[in-house]
């Protein structure tokens, strides 16, 4: 005759436990980091996301040559828009708690960092205007510059290439 030590319900809670356990332990042994936050951008119902550049994240801070270099590189998440369409900007809320920056090819747009998680530009501003000497232009690299709010160095950066259709 056998004997169940152990109720169905407790094996099963026991497995779970188990499953678990070992699921931490294999992360650890892979050397598992923390993801980095993400931004988007959306036109019309199209959303594109992206975690921060190659080699442009570091919550300890970027060294300034290392940002300006993750600021002027080409390539970027591609999205197609008409002069006509609202861009959304939107960020994870710890980005937003930091501070971000909208840059074009590489030159600050904004003076102050932006706090919020969401916010709304139409496509003409980044296609024709003084921030392009006044020349309509057929794509612009546009990335977010994190910056940390208190000691006031960059985190990350995002890019995206925004191209007029």
């Amino acid at each position: 005759m056998t004997v169940a030590f152990f109720s169905g319900k407790a094996r099963r809670a026991g497995v779970a436990l188990g499953a678990v356990s070992a699921g931490l332990l294999v992360l650890s042994a892979c050397g598992w980091t923390k993801p980095t936050p993400i931004a988007t951008v959306t036109v019309g119902s199209d959303s594109y996301n992206t975690e921060a550049a190659e080699n442009c994240y570091d919550e300890g801070g970027l060294k300034e040559s290392r940002v300006q270099e993750c600021l002027s590189a080409k390539g970027g998440k591609a999205v197609d828009v008409s002069v006509d369409d609202r861009i959304r900007f939107g960020v994870d809320p710890e980005i937003a708690e930091n501070g971000w920056t909208i840059f074009l090819d590489g030159e600050r747009a904004e003076q102050e960092p932006y706090t919020k998680t969401y916010r709304s530009i139409t496509a003409s501003s980044f296609f024709a205007g003084p921030a392009m000497g006044g020349q309509s232009a057929g794509s612009v690299r546009v990335s977010i510059l994190e910056t940390d709010a208190k000691t006031k160095k960059a985190i990350g950066v995002y890019r995206f290439v925004l191209k007029k259709v």
